[in-house]
């Protein structure tokens, strides 16, 4: 009798995180999965102090409500001439409901003024895989710096003003391909692909 694929939930609504995310993970090997094809999945609030406490509760609520594996990130723009924020609340760094555009406007007035060599960050993304109560976690970073102007028109959030220096190229002027060959949350995915192939789950167990 044929194995069925695995099955791994993504848990997040944000579409933008999921066609990235569904590009590194092509081929992983497991049936991938969006929580929009589970309409009664809770809304988990990101109220954790840390990226890491966001992604792993995130992970936790969706595989315990599926049943599933579930797969979660969260993100941080760590600023350093801004003492490391926008950083746990960088999503809603102008306001809980703040559209990608007046979070970069605040960044940007924030560091007005600053000069290009002080601009310097990085982004961290945690991702959080979790079965159960089992929860397991992986992290990539990418340096960069922060532009006076956003430039580009791809990729999203704080990626029109990020700055990859040794290229010259913001993450919204790079094609989705180039960006996850080189952006914390591709480097956080292929890490999580290699866990995801040492995974027994309780669906093979079972």
């Amino acid at each position: 009798m044929a194995v069925s694929a695995k099955r791994l939930v993504l848990a997040t609504r944000n579409l933008d995180k999921v066609r990235e995310m569904r590009q590194v993970l092509a081929d992983v090997g497991w049936e991938v999965l969006s929580l929009e094809q589970f309409p009664g999945a809770p809304e988990v609030l990101e109220d954790g102090t840390t990226i890491e406490a966001n992604a792993i509760k995130k992970a936790l609520a969706i595989a315990q409500h599926t049943g599933l594996v579930a797969l979660a990130d969260d993100t941080g723009l760590e600023v350093a001439a801004l003492g490391g924020a926008p950083g746990v609340c960088s999503s809603r760094y102008a306001g809980p409901a703040a559209t990608y555009a007046e979070n970069v406007r605040k960044l940007l007035r924030d560091l007005d003024g600053v000069p290009e060599e002080q601009r310097t960050a990085r982004f961290r993304c945690v991702i959080a895989i979790a079965e159960g109560e089992r929860v397991e976690t992986v992290e990539g970073v990418c340096e960069g710096r922060i532009t006076t102007a956003p430039r580009g028109n791809g990729g999203f959030g704080y990626d029109p003003v990020f700055l990859v220096p040794e290229l010259g190229l913001t993450f919204a002027e790079m094609p989705l391909e180039q960006k996850n060959a080189l952006s914390h949350r591709g480097k956080a995915l292929r890490e999580a692909k290699a866990l995801l192939a040492t995974w027994q789950t309780h669906e093979q167990r079972g």
